[in-house]
């Protein structure tokens, strides 16, 4: 099973979809993260403002921020290796992401 690790900057809830200014690349973000969640694929999502402790366990992570500060989240892992940093992924990279995620045949309409 893939599994996908996302290190969101700090936002005001888990997911960053509250507020008055909701980023639409954002939405559809967590809507791929959920059907891939669905179809069997594990994510983990942590916020720096709710759950520090979790940038610093993981090395990668870590050694990221500590060169890069947090221009370098949001962080997106797949398996363990960076797959995106610094934003999020546009409509055209959410499709081979999720292709990545799932094997090459599938994919999630985002």
């Amino acid at each position: 099973m893939k599994t996908i690790q996302v290190y969101d900057p700090p936002m005001c809830c888990a997911t960053g979809l509250c507020g008055t200014q909701i980023d639409p690349a954002l939405v559809s973000f967590a809507a791929l993260l959920t059907e891939l969640g669905r179809k069997g694929v594990k994510v983990e999502r942590y916020n720096l403002g709710q759950q520090p402790v979790a940038f610093v366990q993981n090395p990668t992570v870590k050694a990221l921020l500590d060169r890069e500060s947090t221009a370098a989240l949001p962080l997106i892992l797949l398996d363990g290796e960076v797959y995106r940093k610094g934003r999020y992924l546009t409509r055209e990279e959410r499709v081979t992401f999720s292709r990545a995620a799932l094997g090459e045949s599938e994919a999630v309409a985002s």
